[in-house]
């Protein structure tokens, strides 16, 4: 009973646009302890059980939140279903507090980087790339995963992201020269592969690759870098971005609206007020104290 309810679940919330990956393989192996011990509604204590199973508090934290949802679902329409209590704590640590970088950083970061390692076309790719987060807030996942036909006359085709969510990110003339300047020099080296941004040995970039070379060029300009300290990383890009589209947003109710609806749809949030969300310490207005602060 439990897996049919799990799979019905599952489908439910992808429907609206959720992935639910490790969701989807937590909920299936709870659902087997559960009917392995001939439970056919969801129990806390079972729940509870199946959560500390879980090496680490944080690990335990994220199991039972996964069911804690499973079981709301479940009890809208049965009440045999038990919902149980968030015995291991919160399942998300507090966001970190983002290290805004300014235009100085910035251009400091790509000059880093188009100096950094070898000879090779690693120099032109990490700086083509850090330079195209910079100008357009892509997330760096939807930056890596590119491939050449979703660069188009009106922009940048950004397919399938977060939440399933497709959209046009337009690019301004420089950048778009930029690009192209990086797609010379990059086509002899990977002439089979399509992805825009490849390593010198032809292959797709991974995350951890884009990383490690964000770590090599923050280290290099002195920015901090040490683990536990507020830090840049290569989403501070997008926060640089952000900030700077906000700090542009007009006065006026209508234009406020309008303005936040807009950049909302540019970066592919799912809701507006996701706008603010890492910037709440950030005075928006005043853009060199901003920056001087961070």
């Amino acid at each position: 009973m439990l897996t049919q309810a799990v799979m019905t679940y599952l489908a439910v919330r992808r429907a609206t646009g959720f992935a639910l990956r490790c969701e989807s393989f937590q909920l299936k192996s709870f659902a087997a302890f559960s009917e392995a011990r001939e439970k056919r509604y969801v129990s806390s204590d079972i729940a509870i059980e199946w959560a500390g199973l879980a090496r680490s508090v944080s690990q335990r934290a994220r199991r039972l939140g996964t069911v804690i949802r499973f079981a709301r679902y479940l009890r809208a329409e049965d009440e045999h279903h038990e919902v149980p209590p968030a015995i291991f704590g919160v399942e998300k640590p507090p966001r970190p507090t983002p290290y805004i970088l300014t235009p100085e950083q910035i251009s400091q970061l790509i000059d880093a980087a188009s100096r950094s390692g070898y000879r090779t076309l690693r120099r032109a790719t990490y700086s083509a790339l850090f330079s195209l987060l910079a100008c357009t807030g892509l997330r760096v996942s939807e930056a890596i995963r590119l491939h050449f036909d979703d660069i188009t006359s009106d922009g940048l085709a950004i397919r399938n992201t977060k939440f399933r969510k497709s959209r046009l990110v337009p690019l301004h003339e420089t950048a778009q020269a930029g690009l192209e300047r990086y797609l010379q020099r990059r086509r002899p080296y990977a002439p089979f592969d399509d992805h825009v941004f490849v390593s010198s040995r032809g292959n797709p970039l991974r995350l951890v690759d884009v990383d490690k070379a964000f770590r090599a060029a923050v280290k290099q300009i002195g920015l901090p870098h040490g683990v536990g300290r507020k830090r840049p990383t290569p989403h501070s890009l997008r926060h640089a971005f952000t900030v700077r589209a906000l700090q542009t947003c007009p006065d006026g109710r209508d234009a406020i609206t309008q303005h936040m609806l807009a950049l909302s749809t540019y970066l592919g949030h799912s809701k507006v007020a996701h706008n603010l969300l890492p910037f709440t310490l950030v005075p928006i207005r005043n853009s060199r104290n901003s920056h001087e602060k961070s």
